[in-house]
């Protein structure tokens, strides 16, 4: 029997089944993140949520307490999302534990849950177990989710203690190069995730992409005045140094 093409044993993510909750990334709580600098921890936060908007799944934002020291939202995550109704809990600190928002994901039919959390031990781990128990599989995005002091401690110990549960350990471009599977599909689209989320917040990937659309495009093949040894283009006076 002839194999199908992208096909495997592997039941993968897709647009289709998977919904992604994105917890407490909260402008005070940003604050707590010590295993990266701010500015990586926001850039794989927004990665993600702009690969679920490009894609189209379907995305959960909750708060805790945002109207005091934790703060209000990300504001990127408010312009990403602004029809999305952010669920605010008063203090609930395992979001999965508060009612509006386990309705809202049961809501989905979905059973792959993708899931990052301000801090590691706590908003991402807290759900993420209760998750598992109730028969969801779900892939925490550990970039995308934050370690208090002492960083790198916090975040081996959430992660052995995770991988234990059965959860997915996973990382915001390992999630989006799932859910496209075939760069042609992008591709046909237009190329909205790779020249996107991709480009904007995989710099290495944002520079290689930038390269090779400059060969397709010609631009990096060499003017017609180059030649071997010649700095300027022919007929150009270099300028002197007295100004004359």
């Amino acid at each position: 029997m002839p194999h199908a093409p992208n096909a495997g044993p592997h039941d993968t993510l897709t647009p289709e089944n998977a919904v992604v909750l994105l917890i407490d990334h909260q402008l005070g709580l940003m604050q707590l993140i010590d295993d990266m600098p701010p500015e990586t921890a926001r850039n794989n936060v927004l990665g993600l949520a702009r690969t679920a908007r490009t894609l189209g799944l379907p995305v959960i934002v909750t708060t805790s307490r945002d109207w005091g020291p934790n703060g209000p939202l990300l504001p990127e995550l408010a312009s990403l999302f602004p029809d999305a109704e952010v669920v605010r809990r008063p203090g609930v600190i395992n979001a999965y534990r508060w009612p509006a928002f386990r309705e809202a994901l049961e809501a989905t039919g979905r059973r792959k849950v993708v899931v990052a959390g301000v801090t590691d031990s706590t908003c991402l781990s807290f759900p993420s177990l209760d998750m598992v128990q109730d028969g969801y599989e779900v892939h925490a995005v550990i970039d995308a989710s934050g370690a208090e002091a002492p960083g790198q401690i916090v975040r081996e110990a959430t992660v052995a203690n995770l991988s234990r549960a059965g959860v997915h350990i996973r990382t915001w471009f390992g999630v989006a190069a799932e859910l496209i599977a075939d760069w042609r599909r992008d591709a046909a689209d237009g190329w909205p995730l790779a020249t996107g989320a991709v480009h904007d917040h995989l710099p290495s990937w944002g520079y290689l992409l930038d390269t090779d659309m400059a060969y397709g495009s010609g631009r990096m093949t060499a003017p017609e005045w180059f030649e071997e040894g010649r700095s300027e283009p022919t007929g150009r006076t270099p300028a002197t140094g007295d100004g004359h």
